[in-house]
């Protein structure tokens, strides 16, 4: 059968390939210490779940609007009031499955082929194919760990052209967990209010799962005059440990939110009914969930960031935000491993981890990011401590 050129441009989720390398691995009886996984290991809290039972009980089990339900679009207008002092009328509000899916038809919306987008990195592993899908271009932006793996003012003015139309901004990032403080949010919007015709997508997932004294700010916030340039997303898979209910939000002008309806009209007709419930819960009910879960985040990053760091060969940043830890390993390429194998590249070095200590990471090129790796701390104290000590024993076995 012949394939829509489309799908030869993008290549598989990286990070998707990786877990189901990990279930493979684990089907053949191997004992794998999985630090791969994008995803909270909390339960998703018992108040969420009950709302989504009670509305199985009640009959709503029915499509809903395609933006999704009135009670969840306003209950997401009163979390972006709270959290960035922001209020959208509910009809510049979309509803979809998942964060992931409102980004892909925000850029199906607005992309013409040879249309550029800048991807700053390190990046999420689907921005660039979600681009190529989409027939544009990704312009990938380095941005080194000597400016905090953050795009900068001048990087941004050097990158765009008259065919940029995005620039995306994922903070606090994966992989990296950096967020932009306002002195930084504020040059960007300087450099963006000279090009008005370029657009910002903030990937804001991870924005309550956050370690500094005040949570980070969106530009929109920050520059209210890109406010009908400025397309927020964001979801309750990450925060409120709900990746598998499938529900993300994006925010923005009119134009944009209804072209992103009608996509979605035609693709899946509504996000599930029963998933808007219990988002709906998630977001207008206690909270408290978040502040117990950051403070177990928070104790994983500083004992997985202190270990590392005294590991020979490796370097790491303490994440602002996220659960995820980009850790490098330039320092041991070229080195032999103890069957005489060169490791020459960041996927070599994960494949040793996971063939000699049985660790699986994720290899930093997946992220733009060549000579790194991600670890996810989403996982037991347990699985982290005997994790860091293989990694440490992988490398002092390296000559």
């Amino acid at each position: 059968m012949a394939l829509a050129q489309r799908v030869d441009r993008i290549k598989p989720s990286p990070s998707t390939a990786a877990a189901q390398r990990v279930r493979e691995l684990k089907a053949q009886g191997h004992e794998i210490l999985d630090l791969t996984v994008g995803e909270p290991d909390f339960d998703t809290p018992d108040h969420v779940k009950a709302a989504a039972i009670e509305a199985i009980g009640r009959g709503e089990t029915k499509y809903t609007p395609v933006n999704g339900t009135p009670q969840l679009r306003a209950a997401i207008a009163d979390k972006l009031d709270r959290r960035h002092g922001l209020r959208f009328p509910t009809e510049q509000i979309t509803v979809g499955g998942g964060a992931k899916q409102i980004i892909f038809l925000a850029l199906t919306a607005t992309l013409n082929a040879g249309d550029e987008v800048i991807v700053p990195t390190p990046y999420w592993v689907s921005y660039p194919d979600m681009v190529l899908a989409n027939d544009g271009t990704p312009v990938v932006v380095p941005c080194p760990e000597a400016d905090g793996f953050k795009l900068t003012a001048r990087r941004l003015e050097s990158a765009i052209t008259d065919a940029t139309r995005w620039v995306i901004l994922n903070a606090p990032n994966n992989p990296t967990g950096a967020a932009y403080t306002t002195d930084e949010l504020r040059a960007l919007a300087d450099v963006l209010l000279a090009h008005p015709h370029v657009r910002v997508l903030t990937d804001e997932i991870y924005d309550e799962i956050w370690y500094g004294p005040e949570l980070p700010r969106t530009i929109v916030a920050v520059e209210p005059r890109l406010a009908d340039r400025v397309f927020l997303t964001n979801g309750v898979s990450k925060t409120y440990a709900m990746t598998g209910w499938r529900i993300g939000y994006g925010a923005g002008p009119a134009e944009l939110v209804g072209a992103v309806n009608k996509l979605q009209s035609q693709i899946s007709s509504c996000p599930s009914s029963i998933s808007q419930a219990a988002a709906t819960a998630a977001l207008t009910g206690d909270q408290g969930f978040i502040r117990d879960t950051v403070a177990v985040y928070r104790a994983r990053r500083d004992e997985t960031v202190k270990t590392l760091t005294d590991v020979p060969g490796l370097t790491c940043t303490a994440p602002s935000g996220g659960f995820y830890v980009l850790v490098g390993c330039a320092g041991l390429l070229g080195r032999r491993t103890p069957a005489g194998e060169e490791i020459r590249t960041d996927e070599e070095f994960a494949r040793y981890l996971l063939e000699s200590q049985r660790v699986a990471v994720i290899h930093g090129a997946a992220y733009g990011a060549p000579g790194y790796f991600r670890i996810s701390f989403a996982t037991s104290n347990a699985v982290l401590t005997e994790s860091c000590e293989r990694i440490a024993r992988a490398c002092a076995d390296l000559s």
